[in-house]
């Protein structure tokens, strides 16, 4: 397949590697020049395209069997959310819909679902989101689902969880540093996705996924915050965090919620592919390999 990857950064390029060792022809989209010898040496196709400026777009090339859209604002301020997310998916749009890959994936955010109470939640669940970078994420995705209703589009819609892995992962990081505080009670849920599991995931719905749907991507089991410092504190001998009461912001001053995601939809339709299916493996094996 030839492949084509929006943002290859943290994710992307683990998924571009994975993609051209199974065979496949990837080409990767960072906004800068920088990283293009490193992304040869992975045997990627490097172009410089920033997705906000659409008269860039015809610098992609194709056609393209798979295309998935990672591009990140890297800030959390809703301005720049709408500009790479709502606007830049609107460009790939008109660039892709008369020369329409197979599949297209679009990577959204649990962040979508505003619940405060700790309840399970659903594709079906209810999506009002308080912050404004989660409404802009909420109206991308209701542009893709549009286009694929109007144009038949084969958007997949995927709303990952807090990524971590290699790296990266900011509860184990913030505990690790001395940094941490438990919120309340402890009881706020957290929900977090291993980035090669997300990887693996992403290269199933790839090949098996359908458009027009929605996917929660998630592990297989949302854990509270004290639950997650406490297996930390017993594994590493360092205190628990002390605790401190919400100001109702989250970290990056997103609006902090409370829910549990569910990721029964994903893996009835592809089987489970989690090497780490719940947080203590992936920070058993980040832990290891420091």
């Amino acid at each position: 397949m030839r492949v084509l990857i929006i943002g290859c950064g943290y994710v992307g390029m683990r998924l571009a590697a994975e993609l051209v060792q199974a065979g496949h022809s990837v080409t990767g989209v960072r906004r800068s020049i920088e990283s293009q010898a490193v992304m040869r040496s992975h045997g990627i196709e490097p172009v410089a395209v920033d997705v906000t400026k659409a008269e860039e777009l015809a610098r992609l090339g194709g056609p393209y069997d798979w295309v998935v859209n990672l591009a990140s604002s890297g800030r959390s301020e809703g301005a720049a959310y709408r500009k790479v997310y709502f606007e830049g998916t609107q460009h790939l749009i008109q660039r892709f819909v008369k020369d329409s890959p197979a599949k297209y994936i679009y990577t959204s955010s649990t962040g979508v679902y505003g619940q405060t109470d700790g309840s399970l939640v659903n594709e079906d669940s209810e999506c009002e989101p308080s912050g404004e970078t989660g409404r802009v994420l909420i109206e991308t995705e209701r542009l893709l689902l549009d286009a694929w209703r109007e144009h038949a589009f084969p958007a997949l819609i995927l709303r990952v969880a807090g990524i971590y892995g290699p790296g990266r992962g900011y509860w184990l990081r913030e505990f690790l540093r001395g940094e941490a505080f438990i919120t309340g009670d402890g009881s706020r849920a957290i929900n977090m996705i291993h980035r090669d599991d997300l990887v693996r995931v992403m290269i199933a719905l790839l090949d098996r996924g359908k458009p027009g749907e929605v996917y929660n991507v998630v592990d297989s089991e949302p854990s509270s915050e004290i639950e997650v410092f406490r297996w930390l504190s017993e594994k590493t001998g360092r205190p628990m965090p002390p605790r401190k009461e919400s100001d109702g912001m989250g970290s990056g001053k997103r609006v902090a919620t409370n829910k549990r995601v569910s990721n029964r939809k994903l893996v009835e339709s592809i089987g489970s592919l989690f090497t780490y299916p719940t947080f203590r493996e992936g920070y058993a094996a980040e832990m290891g390999a420091r």
